[in-house]
């Protein structure tokens, strides 16, 4: 069964894992996005994930349900953090698992891609120099029937 949540706890990427998988499946992609040590050349300390995060929980549930049904398996996992990360922390992971490869890493990407459009979580980078900047978005895509 699909499973997602938004967190400010660290993420064990063993728990994602544990949520997806069957004797069925010949397939698990997992993906883990990580807090790195620099950004266009500049050394970054860490990051800060701040949103909505109720709203976040919501529309990530959406994003994985669509992505359960793209793959034909209902066998997917996500979820984001929020708060301060320092480098070379999960700031999120999603794991899927489907009878083949293909469809477990087309679901993978599918939802990180709509993640950084249409979760509303925003980043700062915390750089070395003691400055910090929030990073630019991605707008989201319009949807068919939406104002």
């Amino acid at each position: 069964m699909s499973w997602s949540d938004v967190t400010y706890d660290p993420i064990d990427s063993s728990d994602v894992l544990e949520r997806v998988g069957t004797p069925e499946d010949g397939a698990v992609a997992l993906f883990l996005g990580i807090v790195r040590n620099s950004n266009d050349d500049r050394p970054v300390a860490g990051m800060e994930y701040e949103g909505y995060a109720d709203m976040a929980r919501e529309q990530l549930a959406v994003i994985v349900t669509e992505a359960a049904e793209r793959a034909d398996s209902d066998r997917v996992a996500a979820v984001h953090r929020l708060g301060e990360l320092a480098v070379g922390e999960v700031s999120v992971a999603i794991a899927v698992s489907a009878p083949h490869r293909g469809e477990a890493f087309d679901a993978a990407r599918f939802v990180i891609e709509e993640i950084k459009t249409r979760l509303p979580i925003w980043k700062r980078e915390r750089y070395l120099d003691g400055e910090a900047e929030w990073l630019e978005g991605h707008l989201p895509l319009a949807r068919e029937g939406a104002p």
